[in-house]
This record gives C-alpha cells, sequence and structure tokens, in this order.
C-alpha cells in the first residue's frame, strides 16, 4: 500500500472555463486556482491528489474506471454529465472507490432538470453550493473515510 492516500478529482465539461464563463454564478477562481486549493490543502491531510479535466464523457469514464485499485477516494464534479450521463454512473459503480460529488453552485437551486444527479447514485455524498471551498469539504471527507473515521 501506498504510504500516501491518492485522491483523484476529475472535473467534467466547461469546468476548464471557471474565472470567465458566468462568473456571477461559478466565481472568479480559475481551475488551476482549485487545484492550487486542493494541493495545498490535500498535503496537509497527508493525502496525494490527482487532479485532472476533461470536456469529453469517455475519457471521464476511462478515468474513473482507472481509479479502480488505484486510488483510496475520488472527487467528482462531473458538471452537466452529472444531469445526464449514465455511463459515468455505471463507471462509478464498477470502480468502486468512495467518491464525493461536487458542485460550485446548489444544483438544487437552478434549473428543475438540474436536481437530478446520476452521480449522487454511486457517491458517499455530495456537496454544492459552496464554491471551490466544496472541494476541500469534499477532500476532508475522504480523508476522515480513507483514515477510517467515517461519521454517518
Amino acid at each position: 500500500m501506498n504510504a500516501t492516500p491518492g485522491i483523484s478529482i476529475f472535473n467534467g465539461p466547461n469546468l476548464n472555463m471557471l474565472g470567465t464563463r458566468q462568473p456571477e454564478l461559478y466565481g472568479r477562481e480559475t481551475l488551476s486556482d482549485i487545484e492550487t486549493l486542493c494541493r495545498s490543502h490535500a498535503a496537509t491531510l497527508g493525502v496525494t491528489v490527482e487532479f485532472r479535466q476533461s470536456n469529453h464523457e469517455g475519457e471521464l469514464v476511462t478515468w474513473i474506471q482507472e481509479t479502480r485499485g488505484r486510488a483510496a477516494g475520488l472527487i467528482l464534479n462531473a458538471g452537466a454529465y452529472t444531469h445526464t450521463s449514465v455511463a459515468i454512473l455505471d463507471a462509478l459503480l464498477a470502480a468502486e472507490v468512495p467518491t464525493v460529488e461536487v458542485h460550485l453552485s446548489n444544483i438544487h437551486q437552478r434549473d428543475s432538470f438540474r436536481h437530478h444527479s446520476y452521480v449522487a447514485q454511486a457517491a458517499r455524498g455530495m456537496i454544492c453550493g459552496f464554491g471551490s471551498h466544496g472541494y476541500i469539504l469534499a477532500l476532508d471527507a475522504l480523508a476522515r473515510l480513507i483514515k477510517g473515521n467515517p461519521e454517518r
């Protein structure tokens, strides 16, 4: 077993546009800013992170599948695929990795089609509406799970 547990953080479509795309909704931080924040916080928790983004559903599916037996946990912001992708749900179920779903905005206060999440069916929990801080909350939650201290 690795001395330092690894957490994969995968981001879906349009998240590469953070900072410029609808800043009133998603904030002014870029995805690079969020990656820096996550790496710094992960170090304080004693975990490493792998941080990736793709606009392609199939690539996300492959990455999720590859976490099986390799990652201690997964943080997933699937973007719009949250609401549409059975393929991502199936990959999460096959990966059998503790997963936390993250969204920058509160998806339950938005368009009704955004209220349904396929990801939620495979995730241990969901964090939404806290902007980039949601990633920190997700890292904290996964670190607790990895270290065997889940509060359920």
